[in-house]
């Protein structure tokens, strides 16, 4: 078996994989995110490194108690992107995690974007210029914390800080890299461009080494805490998002993965990244030649959950006994596609792609006295998928038609959702057994630096079968498509308000 570890924003989960991607074992450990002031969203980095190791001494405990007494071949991590960690040369936090829906460095990367210099980097790191990227948050820090930026040895991830803690190395893998805004994905070096434009060197940030780099010889009170021996070897892993569409099988033409956890994205797979002069796209690396293009937006998961904790009411009546998410689809379920006409821009807390808006708000519109509680909260949803409806689009723009989609994540466990985004797309919707994605793509990951191969089951194509396919229904498709139209028009004139 072998353990894909998931370093998400909300939590980090260990999930044990026999070698045709069955779970035998999962243990998920969610963490608090601080927004210490307005637009500043960070997390605890010393909290994620004790979740990381704590969820694997889970499983390790789960299948013990199971009666499986396997030792993982590896374990191979995924991690969310976009997080910076200034560390002193003992390897200590000097700040937090400061993570991908931070915005106090919007000033420096709107200044940036609309410049020569902006598109440069765009094209030669494939990361569009938003505060999300390491390097307009360094180039922050520069401008606005000499002291902390002078004392910074290292700016990091989270997965970088994981694997120094325990191996006491500093390593990136290329995956995480093409996220920061620093790194030339052609020549797969740090871009001495970005390096002049933040102020600091290449050995400030952590060597750079393929998505299947092994690292053994653990720290031995890591490996007592973790149930597991000092020689059982760690794959660096990739990115969560490339790892998304290896681990549900969305890497040929026409094949794109959504994933919606906290966030949500929708990505395809290419051997040229891409170069558009727009800036919508991102082009992230998962191995040499094989780019991950697509875009991320903002408002996922998150969406529902502050909807779900903002607007229902523990204490109602009708909801005594019930779960509030519960209580939220059964809202959703109740109204008709296209929510009698109320249209929701998802924009909560700014958007990403296509937009890479940070001042972008969140409005309904279209209000009605026939509109109810469950108006509201199938529009909510229905503004999300139009906010990945609309990078879909500027993706078929760039990379060709896309005919089937695969969904993972969280809300890939709900029906009517992955419904809902087969009628928005009017496109075919798979889901696969295992929802965990990224998990299953790093021990795809790992397997690779092993030599091992996959048992056959994980690598024949999803079959159709009527609990994981999700056909679209062409009269919902209509309905939502004159909606979705005026979305866009009303997000084009609300910009300037915003």
């Amino acid at each position: 078996m072998i353990i894909g570890l998931d370093i998400g924003t909300s939590s980090t989960k260990a999930v044990a994989f026999d070698l045709s991607g069955n779970v035998l074992a999962q243990h998920n450990i969610t963490y608090p995110t601080l927004n210490p002031s307005e637009g500043y969203y960070e997390q605890d980095p010393e909290i994620i490194f004790q979740a990381c190791v704590a969820s694997i001494a889970r499983v390790m405990a789960e299948l013990a108690d199971l009666g499986n007494t396997l030792k993982p071949l590896c374990i191979a991590v995924s991690s969310a992107m976009h997080a910076l960690i200034a560390v002193d040369r003992l390897g200590q936090p000097l700040t937090n995690c400061i993570i991908w829906t931070d915005r106090r460095s919007e000033e420096i990367a709107a200044d940036l974007q609309a410049t020569e210099m902006g598109m440069l980097l765009y094209q030669q790191t494939g990361t569009p210029i938003h505060p999300m990227s390491l390097l307009c948050k360094i180039m922050w820090i520069k401008s606005h914390d000499q002291q902390l930026f002078a004392q910074s040895y290292k700016f990091i991830g989270i997965k970088e800080f994981l694997f120094y803690r325990l191996f006491g190395v500093y390593l990136v893998d290329h995956s995480i890299a093409s996220a920061t805004g620093l790194f030339d994905i052609r020549q797969l070096g740090w871009s001495e461009v970005a390096l002049r434009l933040s102020g600091i060197s290449a050995e400030q940030l952590s060597k750079p080494v393929p998505v299947t780099d092994i690292c053994t010889s653990l720290n031995p009170d890591m490996a007592r805490a973790m149930r597991i021996s000092e020689d059982t070897p760690f794959v660096i892993g990739g990115s969560d998002g490339c790892l998304a569409n290896l681990g549900v099988g969305a890497v040929k033409p026409g094949v794109a993965s959504v994933t919606v956890g906290t966030s949500g994205a929708i990505r395809v797979v290419s051997s040229l990244p891409n170069r558009e002069e727009k800036q919508r796209l991102f082009s992230y690396l998962l191995r040499p030649n094989e780019y991950v293009i697509g875009g991320a937006v903002n408002n996922g998961g998150l969406l529902r959950n502050w909807f779900r904790d903002t607007f229902l009411d523990e204490n109602s009546s009708d909801e005594e006994h019930k779960d509030l998410t519960t209580v939220l689809n059964e809202l959703v379920d109740s109204v008709a596609p296209g929510s009698e006409g109320l249209v929701f821009l998802p924009y909560i807390t700014g958007e990403r792609a296509p937009h890479w808006n940070a001042h972008a708000k969140g409005v309904y519109f279209g209000i009605q006295l026939q509109h109810t509680r469950a108006h509201f909260a199938r529009a909510m949803m229905e503004g999300m998928l139009f906010a990945i409806y609309s990078v879909g689009m500027a993706l078929e723009e760039n990379t060709g038609p896309i005919h089937t989609i695969y969904a993972s994540g969280g809300l890939a466990r709900s029906p009517s959702w992955v419904q809902m985004l087969a009628d928005i797309f009017n496109k075919p919707v798979f889901v696969k057994n295992t929802v965990e994605s990224s998990a299953w793509g790093a021990a795809l990951i790992g397997m690779e630096a092993l030599g091992e191969k996959a048992a056959p089951s994980a690598e024949e194509e999803l079959t159709v079968d009527v609990e994981q396919y999700y056909k679209p229904r062409e009269e919902n498709h209509l309905v939502y498509s004159k909606n979705f139209q005026q979305f866009e028009r009303l997000y084009h004139k609300l910009e300037g308000e915003f």
